[in-house]
């Protein structure tokens, strides 16, 4: 078995792998359909928000993620709690029906802008409350900044988000050194490329400032975060901003970027007080029994 350093620095070269099999490789039609069966607890468009929990809570998967996969544990979690849970895919590209969010991240916000519709005519609600996971913790800041989306979001909570991008320990750095393969990266997986740190589409997305009136932000990180580096990138700066480091909660929880996201108690019980602070309680260790 490699030693934990090696497979550490690996991963940065497994999702640039699953860049090529997620652009070149088709995608099994039972694939396709798998994503398209409804999903069990949320995505009800009977549900109507509670006094307890008026806003309905969006979900917003990451690059390669789906409206499904990437929420099979929080998702429940949310609605157990009384929530009105709904999730979006975004950021397709044709013949890839199953990886999604790597589609031009502004095209991507456009998408969520209409989805984010869609909900508040459904649940009758004035606002929602957006939870995103990586790309999804950051694409929603462009909605809110460009689109019109703070008139509309009480909360954004960002899970591992890429707000100022990240070099993927470094590997990135390397694309100069091979002609020809940022320019594949652009073409192939534009919403990769906008996420590499000093992308003009994150230039652009952090001009000005981090924030817009009027919107709760909330950065959920680990300190073992191996995709979006270094983890302090993630958190942001401005009015209305907590930024929370799950092992200064719980210094024995080991999530590092996916599982934070997947399967992380810690987090989510996190994100439960960043959707209602007024019933917030502290979050410890024992937070994955409840």
């Amino acid at each position: 078995m490699l030693p934990p350093r090696i497979r550490r620095a690996l991963r940065p070269a497994a999702v640039l792998l699953l860049v090529v099999a997620a652009t070149l490789s088709p995608v099994s039609t039972a694939s396709a359909e798998a994503v398209s069966r409804p999903s069990s607890g949320w995505n009800d468009y009977s549900c109507k928000p509670s006094a307890a929990h008026p806003r309905p809570v969006v979900l917003v998967h990451g690059t390669f993620g789906n409206s499904v996969d990437n929420w099979l544990a929080l998702a429940p979690y949310l609605v157990r709690r009384g929530y009105c849970v709904f999730s979006l895919d975004y950021g397709q590209l044709p013949g890839v029906p199953f990886f999604h969010g790597l589609g031009p991240i502004a095209k991507s916000a456009e998408q969520l802008d209409t989805y984010v519709d869609k909900v508040l005519a459904a649940t009758g609600a004035a606002e929602a409350d957006l939870v995103g996971h990586s790309q999804g913790g950051m694409m929603p800041r462009h909605y809110l900044k460009f689109l019109g989306g703070a008139d509309k979001v009480n909360a954004l909570v960002g899970i591992a988000p890429d707000n100022h991008g990240t070099t993927l320990l470094g590997l990135t750095k390397l694309l100069p050194y091979f002609p020809g393969a940022a320019d594949l990266l652009n073409e192939k997986t534009p919403g990769l490329a906008d996420q590499i740190a000093g992308s003009a589409f994150l230039q652009k997305l952090n001009e000005g400032g981090d924030t817009v009136p009027g919107v709760r932000y909330t950065v959920i990180a680990t300190t073992y975060d191996e995709v979006v580096t270094p983890y302090r990138s993630q958190f942001l700066d401005g009015p209305g901003v907590r930024n929370v480091l799950v092992q200064d909660l719980c210094p024995l929880d080991l999530s590092e970027h996916v599982a934070i996201g997947l399967l992380d108690r810690i987090a989510y019980h996190e994100v439960t007080n960043a959707l209602d602070p007024a019933r917030a309680t502290p979050t410890t260790c024992a937070s994955v029994i409840g």
